[in-house]
C-alpha cells in the first residue's frame, strides 16, 4: 500500500501566532528578535522583511539596516507553544501518526490506509487546513505525497501560502527540475562537489549510479542517491513517541578537574556524536552537556544551535560553551555527557555572506573526507591535534 502522507507547515510560523494576536501587524515588515539583548540575533520574520533581505540568525541591527520600517517584537515561546498544541489537537482525529514540530509549526500526519473512514488523503489535508483557519486563525500550507521527503519538499515549493499534492509514482519527475539545496539531508560539501561537476539540478545529479555516489560520498553515497529519487521509508512517529536525540557519554578512569584532559574527552565525544548525526542525515538544534562531580553533584547545560548543524568543528564550538557554563565547581568530575537533541534535516537556506559561507564549506568538507578515511582505515586512522596529551 502506498503510503500518504500530509504536510502542515504555517510559514513564517512566529510572525503569524503574533499577527493572530494584533492585526495591526498585518501586510507590514515584522522581525521577531531579542531586542536590546548582546548580539541579538533574528529568530524569525515576515515575508516582507524577508523579500527585503532579513534573514533567520542576521544580526539584528544588520536586518534592521536593511529593513528600517520593520516592527521588531521579543519571542514569546509560550504563545507559539499553544499555537502548535491546538494545531495538534486539530490533527488528531485524522490520525494516530502525527509528528510535530517543536514549536515550528510543522505537522508531519500518517493517514495511509484511512480512505474509507476519513476519505481521500487530499480531503483530509483540506480539511484539516481549513479547520486550523477556523479555529486558530492560521493559514498553513500542505501537501501530500508518499513520504516526508517529498511532502516536506513540497511545501518549500509554495511558501508562502498554497498547497501542493505529489501523486505516487511521479516523486522523480516531480525532484528532477528542482535546484539540489531544495533537497533535505544534502549538505553543503554536498552541493560543493556536486557543482565541481557541473551538477545543479537533481535530475543532473540522479544520473549518477550508487556506485558512482559511494565514489564520490563514501557510505553517504547511497543515501543521497536515494534521496534524489524521492526514496525516504522514515516513519511518521506517534505523537507521544519521544523525540530521538544522540547521547554519547565518557566515565573517567581516575575523576578529574584537568582542562585539557575534559576538552580532549570533549572533543571525542563530539566527533562521536557528529558521526552518528551525519550517518543519519540529521542536524542539532540543541547541545546539552551533563557533568556528574565525584560528590553526587550534577550539573545540566544547553545551548541553542542555529543554524542546525552536524560539523565537528561546530558542535565544538557549541559544546565548549556549554562545558564552561556548567563547570563551575573545583570538584573533580567522574562523568561526561554530552547530548545532541531537536534533530531536524540539515538547513536547506546557505548563509549569506560570501566569508562565512567558505568557511562553513571548507570545514563540510574536511569532515566528509575524515569520514570517508576514517570508514576506509578505521576510526583511528586520523586524530586532530587537540586530541593529543601535550
Amino acid at each position: 500500500m502506498e503510503r500518504s502522507i500530509i504536510h502542515i507547515n504555517v510559514a513564517d510560523f512566529a510572525v503569524a501566532v503574533e499577527r493572530v494576536l494584533d492585526r495591526r501587524l498585518d501586510s507590514r515588515p515584522v522581525i521577531v528578535a531579542p531586542e536590546g539583548a548582546t548580539r541579538a540575533a533574528v529568530l524569525d520574520m515576515s515575508e516582507e522583511a524577508f523579500q527585503a533581505g532579513v534573514r533567520k540568525h542576521m544580526p539584528l541591527n544588520r536586518a534592521l539596516r536593511r529593513c528600517r520600517d520593520a516592527r521588531v517584537l521579543p519571542p514569546r515561546p509560550d504563545r507559539y507553544g499553544q499555537a502548535m498544541a491546538r494545531m495538534l489537537k486539530s490533527a488528531m482525529p485524522c490520525s494516530p501518526l502525527i509528528e510535530p514540530g517543536e514549536g515550528d509549526g510543522h505537522l508531519f500526519v500518517d493517514v495511509t490506509g484511512s480512505s474509507r473512514l476519513l476519505g481521500p488523503p487530499v480531503d483530509v489535508a483540506w480539511r484539516l487546513s481549513r479547520r486550523i483557519r477556523r479555529d486558530i486563525g492560521l493559514v498553513p500550507i500542505w501537501s501530500v505525497a508518499t513520504s516526508k521527503l517529498i511532502a516536506k519538499i513540497a511545501t518549500r515549493l509554495v511558501k508562502p501560502l498554497g498547497e501542493y499534492i505529489v501523486d505516487p509514482g511521479d516523486e522523480a519527475a516531480f525532484l528532477a527540475p528542482l535546484p539540489l539545496f531544495l533537497v533535505p539531508g544534502i549538505e553543503p560539501d554536498d552541493f560543493a562537489r556536486l557543482n565541481d561537476l557541473n551538477m545543479i539540478r537533481v535530475f543532473q545529479a540522479a544520473m549518477l549510479s550508487t556506485d558512482q555516489m559511494e565514489t564520490l560520498f563514501g557510505h553517504r553515497g547511497r543515501f543521497i542517491h536515494d534521496r534524489l529519487h524521492g526514496i525516504d521509508p522514515s516513519p511518521v512517529r506517534p505523537v507521544d513517541d519521544p523525540p530521538p536525540r544522540v547521547v554519547e557519554c565518557e566515565e573517567f578512569g581516575d575523576d578529574t578537574n584537568d582542562h585539557s584532559q575534559m576538552e580532549r574527552s570533549l572533543y571525542r565525544l563530539v566527533e562521536q556524536a557528529g558521526r552518528q548525526l551525519r550517518h543519519q542525515a540529521l542536524a542539532a538544534r540543541r547541545v546539552a552537556l551533563v557533568l556528574d562531580h565525584t560528590d553526587g553533584v550534577r550539573r545540566i547545560r544547553q545551548v541553542t544551535a542555529a543554524p542546525a548543524t552536524a560539523n565537528d568543528f561546530t558542535l565544538f564550538t557549541h559544546a565548549r560553551r556549554v562545558l564552561n557554563l556548567a563547570w563551575t565547581r573545583r570538584v573533580r568530575l567522574r562523568r561526561m555527557t554530552l547530548v545532541c537533541d531537536r534533530l531536524t534535516y540539515p538547513p536547506a537556506q546557505r548563509l549569506l555572506f560570501e566569508p562565512e559561507r567558505r568557511m562553513a564549506e571548507r570545514q563540510d568538507r574536511l569532515v566528509a573526507t575524515m569520514d570517508r578515511i576514517r570508514q576506509r582505515f578505521g576510526t583511528d586512522a586520523l586524530a586532530m591535534g587537540r586530541m593529543l596529551a601535550a
